[in-house]
């Protein structure tokens, strides 16, 4: 008999397990997305009721409506009449500042108005103003510009007397890129900061490094902390190179300079009051390295510079310092830099008192010095190879006189006409006598100010002289 072989209930099982394909990840999907929206319905719910990231926003929201109306953009207009050379005439150039009070004074730094023909002030609700030049600080890059209409200006608030520490939220305002009135934010990232080659001209530096971005125009304009008051103003930035310059060049990397407030105010008051600055000063001078302390028995006890020489009737000597003893701070700011001592001193006027740690090689005692004036000429001294390297030019003295050794391509003093094997016979009205002696009277004359210098020269075998115009780029 014929068996009958039947395949119904085989497909019946293929077609269930093929649906079966088709609808289990349909299901996972369904419950997935179900899942999804849960968490998203969630989240929304919490994030609607919890307000931190609220309060935050509000608070960085109030930081810059409390500082923005005292943020001005700066258009500089530069007549550079250094030389000769076509194509040489009128440059345009911007920066930021801040007001400082109802006067009309705007705080900037002296590398964004050097040799400024015409400055206009933009302020945050776009009023445009005028403005003139007050006073500059070279040696702190810090300039005072006025304008001649005071009304409705909001002076920026000011954390006088506080000193910000590591950690500390900041915000950078300025025009980086000529993006005017920009803020940008980051921490204090570290105090007391040397950048050698920042400072043009052999300065003072005690910077406080900040990781909010900073550009170049972001040059004068306040650092500000988390309740909208100046802690100190934008001046440079750290890029591959190093820290080799102002705002005006290179990029951010997330290290940037600021000039401390106390700084700010010693020099700004100052300028305003009398146009000029006296920085303060107390005789000692000290190890470039510091040093470890250790006690008796060979517990650590901290650093500090050790006193290298202490100057006879000066403020250190009279309170009590030594030849020999470390010093490890300053007003409570640690010395660990053979460039912070001066930067810190320098930044209180004559008569100001001072406190020192003092370590005597037994024990520590805090020494009050009262500050004496510094000789101008020590800044000017300092200021002599810097401004040696900016223009460009080396210098021997020989036996025909102060002789022009090798001048650098490109430099302001080749844009200028000055060539090697020339004798500087003055510069002005002024004999030179020796290399220093032409660097001094060509800063006497300004050029640190952007001010454009006469310099008479002559070939070695001619007695024909000539005379040759330089400034200093911004």
């Amino acid at each position: 008999m014929r068996r009958f072989v039947s395949f119904g209930p085989a497909f019946v099982v293929l077609l269930s397990a093929g649906a079966a394909l088709f609808a289990v990840p349909a299901a996972i999907q369904r419950i997935n997305a179900a899942q999804t929206l849960g968490q998203v319905t969630l989240a929304r719910q919490q994030s609607d009721d919890d307000d931190v990231l609220e309060k935050l926003n509000r608070a960085v929201k109030n930081v810059s409506r409390a500082v923005e109306p005292s943020v001005v953009h700066l258009d500089i207009v530069t007549n550079d009449d250094s030389s000769d050379r076509p194509g040489r005439g009128f440059r345009g150039s911007t920066g930021a500042g801040w007001v400082y009070d109802t006067d009309g004074h705007i705080i900037t730094n002296a590398h964004v108005v050097r040799g400024a023909s015409e400055i206009t002030v933009q302020f945050a609700d776009g009023r445009v103003s005028d403005a003139k030049v007050l006073g500059a600080d070279v040696f702190t890059d810090i300039a005072v510009v006025q304008v001649p209409d005071s009304s409705g200006l909001v002076p920026a608030r000011r954390a006088s007397g506080g000193r910000p520490e590591q950690g500390e939220r900041v915000f950078a305002f300025g025009s980086p890129f000529g993006f005017k009135f920009s803020m940008s934010e980051g921490i204090v990232s570290g105090m007391g900061r040397s950048a050698r080659g920042v400072m043009e001209f052999g300065g003072f530096t005690n910077f406080i490094q900040t990781d909010a971005a900073v550009n170049p125009g972001n040059s004068g304009g306040p650092l500000v902390d988390i309740h909208g008051k100046v802690i100190g103003m934008n001046v440079a930035i750290a890029t591959a190179r190093g820290a080799t310059g102002t705002t005006s060049e290179g990029q951010s990397a997330g290290i940037s300079f600021a000039i401390p407030l106390a700084t700010i105010e010693s020099v700004v008051d100052q300028l305003i009051d009398k146009g000029t600055v006296s920085r303060g000063f107390m005789g000692l001078s000290f190890n470039s390295r510091p040093e470890q302390i250790r006690g008796e028995k060979g517990e650590w006890r901290g650093a500090g510079l050790r006193v290298r020489q202490v100057v006879d009737g000066k403020p250190a000597d009279e309170a009590g310092i030594k030849s020999g003893e470390i010093v490890t701070s300053i007003n409570g700011q640690a010395l660990t830099d053979e460039d912070l001592p001066p930067s810190i001193v320098t930044a209180f006027r004559p008569g100001h008192a001072v406190t020192l740690r003092v370590w005597d090689g037994n024990d520590f005692r805090d020494v009050a010095v009262t500050l004496a004036e510094r000789a101008a000429e020590n800044d000017t001294l300092n200021a002599l190879l810097p401004l040696a390297l900016r223009l460009g030019i080396n210098f021997e003295n020989t036996s025909r006189g102060t002789t022009i050794s090798d001048v650098r391509k490109d430099s302001v003093a080749a844009d200028a006409g000055l060539k090697a094997d020339q004798i500087v016979t003055a510069v002005g009205a002024k004999v030179v006598r020796s290399p220093a002696d032409m660097l001094k009277l060509m800063i006497d004359q300004g050029i640190l100010d952007g001010k454009s210098v006469d310099v008479t020269v002559r070939e070695q075998d001619s007695d024909e002289t000539k005379t040759v115009r330089i400034r200093l780029s911004r």
